[in-house]
């Protein structure tokens, strides 16, 4: 990665934290809708946190430990709530959510 580039995500990381708080009233119903997915499952927070259009739900999987029915299931459940876009095999969410997301969550186990 040159120096052009390592800037250029120093900054967006840095315009993502400002925005924040703007973002989390924004999309308030959204991250709501989430949250009650996810419940308190952090096999399912993180596997919400991997969806970002790069990674396939067989990466998915592997990464979170998740089997094929409750991703399935979990991607089903986000596809309803309009909370992903685009291909289902490349999960991508809808809104944007801090890498912390569901740290505030209660009791996530």
């Amino acid at each position: 990665m040159d120096e052009h580039t390592y800037l250029l995500r120093e900054i967006r990381d840095l315009l993502r934290i400002m925005a924040e708080p703007a973002l989390a009233e924004l999309n308030k119903k959204q991250r709501a809708s989430l949250i009650e997915i996810v419940g308190k499952s952090k096999q399912k927070a993180a596997a919400v946190l991997l969806m970002n259009g790069s990674r396939n739900q067989a990466e998915v999987r592997k990464e979170t430990g998740m089997d094929h029915g409750n991703l399935s299931r979990l991607v089903s459940a986000l596809r309803a709530k309009e909370l992903i876009k685009g291909d289902e095999k490349l999960p991508q969410l809808t809104i944007a959510i801090p890498f912390n997301f569901f740290d505030d969550s209660e009791d996530l186990k």
